[in-house]
């Protein structure tokens, strides 16, 4: 078993970094992401917004790999479970990988929380629980899934930051695109009072 833990501060407000980690995929960053469904979404008696959903993925795993594993298939299936508490500004993710449980688990667990001392920040605190079952280079193929982990991580952090850019930018858009019809409207108002 491998642990691999992560801690990033996000230099925009909780609710910006959750928003996007909602709208997370599909992004140029995760290309292996290649379908997500929403099984469940409900709000709680208590607001908690709890969502289930299912990602589909597509790795390139190498010829040795799947030789090693016996496996021929790339596609891959993670179910993640998400609760959003808007009262207490926390977003905890929990995901975990369905397909080949027999030969490997990855159990990863996400906090997004407002920065204690500066709020307009958020702390994503991030674990991963790597086991391979099994198989005689269990600890080898640990560590080398912890790094991809870690490298997929950073990845995940340029999507978050891609997807609030695409998200100010509609904004800005929206907003721009409201003022012009404001100003259409007002300059026909006045045209019609002449």
């Amino acid at each position: 078993m491998k642990i691999w833990t992560s801690e990033h501060v996000f230099d925009h407000p909780w609710e910006t970094v959750t928003t996007a980690a909602m709208q997370k995929y599909p992004n140029p960053m995760n290309p292996s992401v290649v379908g997500v469904d929403v099984l469940d979404r409900h709000v709680d008696p208590g607001g908690k917004l709890h969502s289930h959903r299912l990602l589909s993925t597509e790795w390139g795993i190498p010829s040795i790999v799947k030789s090693l594993i016996g496996i021929c298939r790339t596609r891959t299936y993670v179910q993640e479970h998400s609760v959003v508490d808007p009262v207490k500004k926390t977003m905890e993710l929990k995901s975990s990988n369905i397909s080949f449980t027999n030969l490997v688990s990855v159990d990863e667990r996400l906090v997004y929380k407002p920065h204690p001392h500066e709020p307009d920040k958020t702390i994503l605190t991030q674990e991963a629980i790597i086991s391979v079952k099994g198989l005689s280079l269990s600890s080898y193929l640990e560590g080398l899934m912890a790094n991809t982990i870690s490298s997929n991580a950073n990845k995940g952090r340029e999507a978050l930051e891609w997807v609030i850019n695409r998200l100010n930018a509609e904004i800005e858009e929206f907003t721009a695109s409201a003022r012009g019809t404001m100003r259409n409207s007002m300059a026909a108002a006045a045209f019609v009072e002449k």
